[in-house]
């Protein structure tokens, strides 16, 4: 076990490193503009070093995830996308189609499907039966998005993604499926080193980014898993409401923000700058400060839905609870958003 902590930690480290030189070579650098403040081209290499590392490690230990080959695809197709997206801005709508195909080639190859939400409402186990296979891809195209929009500063997307896979590796170790559990702990190994270079914990000059390919990868990542966790057999380790609490946050951001948009007339793929990590930045907080406190918010609801999972509390307790928050969460954004100073762009 420490061995592999190990190995995944250089290698990521590593690869991070060597992709750096490559990236300022080929211009694959995010550069400041009106919604980018940050100083200089940073490289946008964090994605592409945590998809090889994963990679690498599910080469010599494939076991350890059925259909790991599958997975190995996946993310790198949509590593690759990511890195054009990045270097390119591909259009939105291509994304889409590649992340609704990829979804397809999941449920066909995998067998990875949303086919009951449990008894989410309260009124009886809802079963999807064939419109599995639509919300399965709605599911897949929300989760990877939902990832990509929470991006925005110093840590964050590094920060609620081992929040998410910190509680579901929690929650598998405790169903006993620790080979799963032991993945998960991998995969926020091999975020580590991006985490740290982000952050600048080695200098400036070292700075990396993650980029869309970034995101993609960990939001396809996150529903997999989930979708592993919580549709596997008649007693899966995780209920489908457990999941919401697990990428409450991220899920949260992307639902209000485009609810905004829309309200606005705008495109809901529309870049601006009044998500979650905007809003306290105007109120005043700094970046580190907005990260602690947005991760900490994460965590707390993670273990809302820990607990409601292990103490047995009925979904639909769980669910209509979920609603509640988020509607809480887009009264007070919209009253902040409302009553705050708007940030001064250059």
């Amino acid at each position: 076990m420490i061995a592999d902590f190990f190995f995944v930690f250089f290698s990521s480290f590593a690869a991070l490193f060597l992709l750096r030189k490559v990236a300022k070579r080929i211009g694959l650098v995010d550069k400041p503009n009106a919604r980018k403040l940050h100083q200089g081209a940073i490289p946008l290499v964090g994605g592409l070093a945590i998809c090889i590392t994963l990679a690498q490690f599910l080469y010599y230990s494939p076991t350890i995830l059925d259909d790991a080959g599958l997975y190995v695809f996946c993310i790198t197709i949509l590593t690759i996308i990511g890195a054009l997206d990045d270097k390119f801005d591909v259009s939105f709508k291509l994304r889409l189609a590649i992340q609704a195909l990829l979804s397809v080639c999941m449920m066909y190859f995998a067998g990875l499907e949303l086919h009951t939400l449990g008894n989410m409402i309260g009124f009886g186990t809802i079963d999807l039966g064939m419109f599995g296979y639509l919300v399965t891809v709605l599911a897949v195209i929300g989760a990877i998005n939902a990832f990509n929009m929470v991006d925005g500063i110093d840590g964050l997307l590094g920060g609620l993604s081992m929040v998410t896979f910190g509680g579901l590796g929690l929650m598998l170790f405790h169903d006993g499926q620790q080979s799963l559990a032991y993945l998960c702990g991998i995969i926020i190994v091999a975020m580590i080193p991006y985490i740290l270079l982000n952050l600048g914990a080695f200098g400036r000059q070292r700075k990396v980014f993650m980029g869309d390919a970034g995101s993609m990868l960990i939001g396809f990542t996150v529903i997999w898993f989930l979708l592993l966790a919580s549709q596997n057999g008649s007693r899966p380790p995780l209920r489908p409401v457990t999941a919401l609490w697990l990428i409450a946050v991220p899920l949260m951001d992307m639902t209000a923000i485009m609810i905004r948009r829309i309200k606005r007339g705008d495109s809901p793929f529309k870049p601006d700058r009044e998500h979650l990590h905007h809003i306290f930045q105007r109120l005043g907080l700094n970046s580190l400060q907005t990260l602690i406190a947005i991760c900490t918010i994460a965590t707390l609801l993670s273990a809302v839905g820990i607990y409601g999972e292990i103490a047995n509390v009925p979904e639909y307790v769980m669910f209509w609870l979920f609603i509640l928050c988020f509607l809480i969460y887009f009264f007070i954004l919209s009253k902040v958003e409302k009553y705050s100073p708007p940030q001064e762009t250059p």
